[in-house]
């Protein structure tokens, strides 16, 4: 998908929400147990609840990763499942790898060929070698770790480096390695006063956007900070959603979170929306 393409999916939608698809099988409501892979069932469920509402679906890797061979299983499902509408939906895989070029090449291969996910969030620390070969797929994008939600990007990315702070110096130098049409930022929600001033740096790319909900990000300070006129943010929401009820009724209390934030988002639109 490329940037026109995701662009127009996002107007086409009227939302610019990500679904997280951060499955837990401890979480997940109890009478899918009985299904021979409950998690894919919780998840095929999600996704047909929020269809028409998402722009797209980020399954975060580490929860499958932790089932091992079955958890596997249940991602390739998941991704089947999404196939079946694609062209109606961004994938994201939230993997944050990044390692020396000749493993991020096999890395890259995985998630673009063999799971045919749109995109994947990479990790920056290893420097330019370590994500270029993400970036030689066409109409795929790299997603990469800017300004993250969590406590810790206190510990380093703030760190000022006598040209700003080190998450600003990221930022900058990326873009020389890849595009707004190939490359993207995670720009956590939990930062919102920093929003205006990495826009200003990275006025055309696309940031993807972690910390809304559960995390305490404000959704309304991110837009007015964080748009441009082709939209430019990618909004996820993972807790708020799909664990929105654990009962026999969490799809349609996960539409209803998603229909929420949607709606937030709705005053929003007009500002980009101009076809």
């Amino acid at each position: 998908m490329n940037k026109k393409e995701l662009y127009q999916l996002i107007v086409k939608k009227k939302s610019f929400l990500c679904v997280g698809l951060d499955t837990h099988i401890d979480l997940i409501p109890k009478h899918l147990l009985k299904y021979p892979d409950p998690v894919f069932e919780f998840n095929k469920a999600i996704i047909d609840a929020t269809i028409d509402i998402a722009m797209g679906y980020k399954p975060n890797l580490a929860f499958y990763e932790s089932m091992g061979l079955k958890g596997w299983e249940s991602l390739h499902k998941t991704m089947e499942y999404l196939g079946k509408f694609k062209g109606e939906v961004f994938t994201i895989a939230d993997a944050k790898r990044g390692d020396i070029g000749n493993t991020s090449k096999m890395y890259a291969k995985a998630f673009f060929e063999q799971m045919d996910f749109d995109s994947v969030t990479v990790a920056p620390y290893m420097g330019e070698d370590s994500v270029k070969p993400f970036l030689e797929y066409k109409d795929k994008w790299v997603i990469l770790l800017g300004l993250t939600s969590n406590k810790g990007s206190n510990d380093f990315q703030f760190l000022e480096t006598g040209n700003g702070k080190l998450y600003e110096q990221v930022i900058t130098k990326a873009q020389q390695w890849g595009s707004p049409n190939q490359l993207m930022f995670v720009v956590g929600a939990t930062h919102p006063e920093e929003f205006k001033n990495i826009r200003s740096i990275a006025p055309d790319y696309f940031y993807l956007v972690p910390g809304i909900g559960a995390q305490g990000g404000d959704m309304d300070k991110i837009c007015e900070n964080g748009l441009n006129d082709q939209c430019g943010l990618i909004i996820n929401s993972a807790r708020n959603i799909i664990f929105a009820s654990t009962g026999e009724d969490f799809a349609a209390a996960a539409r209803e979170s998603a229909l929420k934030t949607k709606l937030e988002m709705g005053k929003f639109i007009p500002t980009f929306s101009h076809q």
